[in-house]
């Protein structure tokens, strides 16, 4: 029996890029379903009735919810390929404890980088590069979190890449001047066909945090 894979996803969300991210790195092929979000689709609400979110992996007829599980259960399930996660128990937990320090910071932190302003926004911007600086050091000289492949941690963050010119264009920094091996590294990662395809233009991100600005009322 051939295998349904779908994913229900929203184009900015960096959380389903890791997913699009894992399923082109294993080579999977899948059903890509966009949502709109303001009126989710009855497949959504049944696939997730919990957080009632996109990213939503469904394999033949079953869901998986939250972008690092999901992750996770790619590399599981299609273990043919170059694992995600390390094998050693130590360095899986490592792999882990940065993606889950991605998870907690990038987003919530960037977020408050367009949509505040005054004190607010720069306590967020210097926040932010803080995180950033955490990572790089992370990162060290190796290639990728993973070593010298793609990993895990990878996966996690370099979506975010996507709306790095949106965060700077509206909060007046630069990531390149303040974290300069983190983006070596994101470039690095640029060049593999699984990311360059996942990740949306910046500039059409930028266009979309600008509607949000609008809708919001944030000037």
């Amino acid at each position: 029996m051939a295998e349904e894979v779908i994913l229900l996803d929203f184009w900015p969300s960096p959380f389903g890029m890791r997913i699009r991210i894992a399923l082109a790195e294993k080579g999977v092929k899948y059903e890509y379903r966009e949502e709109d979000l303001p009126n989710k689709s009855p497949l959504l609400l049944q696939m997730n009735p919990v957080h009632k979110n996109v990213p939503v992996l469904i394999h033949n007829g079953k869901p998986i919810c939250e972008s690092l599980i999901g992750v996770q259960y790619v590399d599981e399930v299609w273990n043919d390929k170059s694992p995600l996660l390390p094998a050693d128990p130590y360095q899986r937990a490592q792999a882990r404890f940065w993606a889950d320090f991605v998870d907690k910071k990038i987003y919530d932190i960037g977020r408050k980088t367009w949509a505040t302003k005054g004190e607010e926004q720069e306590a967020a911007k210097k926040e932010f590069i803080g995180v950033l600086k955490l990572l790089e050091g992370e990162l060290g000289n190796k290639p990728y979190f993973g070593g010298e492949s793609m990993g895990f941690v990878d996966v996690a963050l370099i979506p975010f890449y996507s709306w790095f010119y949106a965060y700077e264009t509206c909060g007046n920094f630069s990531i390149e001047a303040e974290c300069p091996v983190l983006m070596a590294w994101a470039k690095r990662c640029l060049q593999k066909e699984s990311v360059s395809k996942s990740l949306p233009d910046q500039q059409k991100v930028y266009e979309f945090i600008l509607t949000l600005k609008k809708r919001y009322g944030i000037e």
